[in-house]
C-alpha cells in the first residue's frame, strides 16, 4: 500500500512539472544584425566656400524579416568635414542575396529626416537608397558599393558617393508579447529552452554636465569656455563577457547655451565589482559624432574617456556618477564632463550566471515605436510659423502591465525645420483591451532636450504629455495613434500635436 501510495505521488509530482514546462512561453531567436556605416557627402557650396565634404556615419539595427528581407533603423552623424552637429534619424529596408557561400549582394534603402549646423538640409526629409558588394568572414562582414543621397524637401544636399560598411550579426531571444509579466520557478524553467547562461544588460538616464575648457567660441560669437552645458539622455549597455561591455549613449542640452546641441557615442568599456556586486567602477571609452547650438566641434568627431562608480541602492536599481572628457581630437572643442544617472541592470534570457543566484523569472515587455509626429504652427524664433513634421523613434519598457519607461528621440523632416530634434524620457500607463477589442488606451508625459531647425526651444528643455490608442494587428505588431501637447521652457514653442505610427513589442525573461 505504502509503494502504491509513493508511485502515485511520483506521477502526480511528474504531472506538475510537464505542466509546468508545458506551459513556459517559447523561446523563439530573432535574426538580426548591426551596421556601421560611412560616406563621404560632396556638400554644396552655399555658405562655407570650398566646403569640404561632409563624412556621414550611421548605426543601424536590422532585423531578419525572412531569409532575405530585412528593415530596421538607424541614426546617422557627421564626424568630419565643417557640419559638426549634423543628425538624422530613420527607417531601413533591404535585401541580401547571397551569390555563394561568402560573397553578397546588398541592396536597400534608408528613409529618415534630420539636418543641422547650419547646413542646406531644407526640411529634412532625406533618402539614401544603395546596392552593395559584400563579403562574410563568419563573426562579421564587410560591403561597399553606390549611394544616392537626397534631401528632397527644400534641401540642397544631393549626391552619388561610395559607401563603405561593417556588419556583425546580433540575434535575440524573446517570447510573445502576451506572455508580458508571466513568473516562473527557476525549477521549472530549468526544464525548459531557457535553460543557459544569462546575458547582462544595463539601461541607464542620467544628467550629464560638460564644463568647457577650450578656446574657440559658439559659432554665434558666444564665449564658451567656462560655461556648463546640460545635457539629458540614456546609455544602454550590453555584456559581451563577465567584466567587459558596450555602449551607446545618447544626449541633448536642455539648459547652459542655446538649444541644440546633441551627441551619440558607441564606446567599450570594463565594470569592476566588489562589495558583494554592490559597488562597481567602469571605465568606459568611447567615439562618436557630436555638436549643435552653436558649438564648434569642426567635422563633429568626438572621444570620450570616463569613469563612474556606481551603488546598489535596490536590488537591480544602482546610482551612478561619472567624471571624464569629451573632446574633438585637435581639442579644438574639450570639456570636462560630471554627472548622475539611475541604472536598470538585467539579467536575461536565461536561468542561470557565475555571479548571481535567482529563484524566479519573470517575461518583461519591450515596445518599439516608429511613428511620425505632426506639430501644428510650431512657433519659430525668425521665420513665419508652420507646421512642422518629424519622424520619431520610441521604446518603452513595461514596469508592471500598465506601467512603462519611455524613451524617445525625433528629427524633423517636413516644415522647414531640418535641424530640430529632441531627445526625451517618460513614463506612461496604458490600459487593457477595451469592449472586448484588440484596442488598449494609453497615456505618457515625456520631458527633456529639444532644438534647432530656428524652433523656438529657449535653452532646450520641453515637455510633452499625450493620449492615444493602440490596435493589436498580431502577436508583435500594433497601430499605434495620438495626440497630445507640446511646451518649452523659455521658449514660444506651444502648440498640440498629433502622431501615427507601427509599434513591434515582444517580451525576454528577466532573471530575479
Amino acid at each position: 500500500m505504502r509503494n502504491s501510495f509513493l508511485f502515485i505521488l511520483v506521477i502526480l509530482c511528474s504531472s506538475f512539472l510537464v505542466a509546468q514546462t508545458g506551459s513556459i512561453p517559447e523561446m523563439k531567436t530573432q535574426k538580426g544584425f548591426i551596421k556601421v556605416d560611412y560616406l563621404s557627402i560632396n556638400m554644396p557650396q552655399v555658405e562655407i566656400p570650398n566646403e569640404s565634404n561632409m563624412g556621414f556615419s550611421g548605426i543601424h539595427y536590422n532585423i531578419f524579416l525572412n531569409e532575405s528581407f530585412y528593415t530596421g533603423v538607424g541614426i546617422y552623424g557627421s564626424i568630419s568635414g565643417e557640419r559638426g552637429g549634423f543628425f538624422t534619424l530613420g527607417v531601413n529596408a533591404g535585401y541580401k542575396k547571397y551569390l555563394n557561400k561568402k560573397l553578397y549582394i546588398d541592396t536597400g534603402f534608408h528613409f529618415g529626416g534630420g539636418g543641422g549646423a547650419g547646413a542646406p538640409d531644407g526640411g529634412g526629409a532625406f533618402i539614401l537608397p544603395h546596392l552593395n558588394l559584400g563579403y562574410n568572414f563568419n563573426h562579421f562582414s564587410l560591403n561597399t558599393g553606390w549611394s544616392y543621397v537626397n534631401f528632397f524637401d527644400d534641401g540642397l544636399i544631393r549626391g552619388n558617393q561610395l559607401n563603405v560598411a561593417l556588419e556583425i550579426p546580433l540575434d535575440f531571444n524573446y517570447a510573445n508579447y502576451k506572455n508580458v509579466e508571466k513568473t516562473f520557478s527557476l525549477e521549472s524553467l530549468k526544464n525548459s529552452s531557457w535553460n543557459k547562461a544569462t546575458k547582462r544588460t544595463s539601461f541607464m538616464v542620467h544628467l550629464n554636465n560638460l564644463k568647457v575648457l577650450s578656446e574657440a567660441n559658439a559659432t554665434t560669437g558666444e564665449v564658451l569656455k567656462g560655461k556648463t552645458i546640460r545635457l539629458a539622455g540614456f546609455e544602454f549597455a550590453n555584456y559581451l563577457s563577465e567584466n567587459w561591455f558596450a555602449f551607446l549613449k545618447v544626449d541633448g542640452a536642455y539648459s547652459g547655451i542655446r538649444a541644440g546641441y546633441m551627441d551619440v557615442l558607441l564606446g567599450a568599456g570594463y565594470n569592476l565589482s566588489f562589495n558583494k556586486n554592490r559597488t562597481n567602477i567602469l571605465a568606459k571609452f568611447g567615439i562618436g559624432a557630436g555638436g549643435g547650438g552653436g558649438v564648434d566641434s569642426k567635422g563633429g568627431f568626438l572621444l570620450y574617456p570616463d569613469i563612474s562608480i556606481e551603488q546598489q541602492i535596490f536590488d537591480d536599481i544602482y546610482i551612478s556618477l561619472n567624471k571624464g572628457y569629451l573632446l574633438t581630437p585637435n581639442q579644438h572643442f574639450s570639456t570636462s564632463t560630471f554627472g548622475v544617472g539611475l541604472k536598470y541592470y538585467v539579467e536575461r534570457n536565461g536561468t542561470f550566471s557565475n555571479e548571481t543566484a535567482f529563484n524566479k523569472g519573470k517575461f518583461k515587455g519591450i515596445e518599439v515605436i516608429i511613428k511620425q509626429d505632426w506639430y501644428f504652427n510650431a512657433k519659430r524664433m525668425e521665420n513665419p510659423t508652420e507646421d512642422m513634421h518629424q519622424i520619431s523613434l520610441q521604446v518603452n519598457l513595461d514596469l508592471n502591465k500598465h506601467l512603462f519607461l519611455a524613451g524617445q528621440t525625433s528629427f524633423a523632416n517636413f516644415g522647414d525645420a531640418g535641424a530640430y530634434a529632441e531627445g526625451l524620457v517618460g513614463l506612461g500607463v496604458r490600459t487593457n483591451n477595451i469592449l472586448n477589442t484588440n484596442a488598449s488606451l494609453f497615456t505618457q508625459i515625456l520631458a527633456g532636450a529639444a532644438g534647432g531647425g530656428n524652433i523656438s526651444t529657449g535653452e532646450g528643455l520641453i515637455i510633452k504629455p499625450s493620449v492615444g490608442v493602440d490596435y493589436q494587428l498580431n502577436n508583435t505588431l500594433s497601430l499605434r495613434s495620438a495626440i497630445g501637447y507640446v511646451k518649452a521652457k523659455g521658449g514660444a514653442l506651444s502648440n498640440p500635436f498629433l502622431n501615427f505610427g507601427i509599434k513591434y513589442n515582444f517580451t525576454f525573461l528577466n532573471m530575479k
